[in-house]
């Protein structure tokens, strides 16, 4: 399957990007034992979720391993400064996910 018809496959529906990053976060906070805590677009990162820079490192992976190149996740970390990063919500890597998709079609 070549890359663009990967990226044609890709939803940028925003309830369904949701649906796939609550998974990809719920792996992660499995190792916590936390993989039932309720994820909203409105959950934060660091303080609903808890999660810590390795965990972002994580997240990055999945991502990278799910949409490939389309979604830049390191670039969009990069693009915040510390208390943008604290505050950052699922909601907003959300909407980061379903534009960047969007771009590459």
């Amino acid at each position: 399957m070549s890359a663009e018809t990967i990226s044609d496959t890709l939803s940028t529906d925003p309830a369904v990007v949701l649906a796939e990053l609550s998974a990809m976060l719920r792996d992660v906070l499995d190792e916590y034992g936390l993989d039932d805590v309720e994820i909203t677009p409105a959950s934060t990162f660091h303080g609903d979720l808890e999660l810590e820079s390795v965990d972002l490192v994580a997240l990055s992976g999945s991502l990278r391993e799910h949409y490939g190149s389309r979604v830049n996740f390191a670039e969009f970390i990069a693009a915040r400064d510390l208390d943008e990063i604290i505050s950052l919500t699922v909601g907003d890597l959300v909407d980061h996910v379903v534009t960047s998709l969007e771009a590459t079609r």
